[in-house]
């Protein structure tokens, strides 16, 4: 009979990979976030160039800037004076269903924009609402104030 060790970890040595797991964590998932937030805020950016050129192209079809009423829904709908609704080529977005914010929001629209410009396109980040420092400020062209 030959007195054969038990073969397997201690809980000692459990105990030293699982806080070198939790160190390891703690210090690569605040960096993580952070490059979370930062993708969110570069593609609020991107899909506000987007949707500002398909506002653009409407303009150029149709002789004017939608509405505050009509708003983005005029690049998916054909409005409704007969004398627009002729010239208008939409829709003027690949999908017809207008695109959320990176923290499901709607885009906002409005006129004018600040500093002289017609319109006014923009998200109001990740708190939701007017204001907003860091990751919660306001992205886009902003309203005049």
């Amino acid at each position: 009979m030959s007195n054969a060790k038990s073969r397997g970890f201690t809980l000692l040595e459990m105990l030293v990979v699982l806080v070198i797991i939790g160190l390891l964590a703690g210090l690569v998932g605040p960096r993580l976030f952070k490059n979370v937030e930062k993708s969110n805020i570069t593609t609020a950016q991107a899909q506000i160039k987007l949707l500002r050129g398909a506002v653009e192209n409407l303009r150029l079809d149709i002789g004017r800037y939608p509405t505050a009423e009509e708003g983005l829904n005029l690049l998916s709908r054909a409005p409704a004076d007969p004398a627009f609704a002729a010239r208008w080529r939409g829709p003027y977005l690949d999908d017809v269903a207008l695109p959320l914010d990176p923290w499901n929001s709607p885009y906002q629209y409005a006129v004018p924009g600040r500093d002289g410009l017609p319109f006014a396109l923009y998200s109001w980040g990740a708190d939701r609402q007017a204001g907003g420092t860091g990751d919660a400020q306001d992205l886009g062209v902003l309203p005049a104030q």
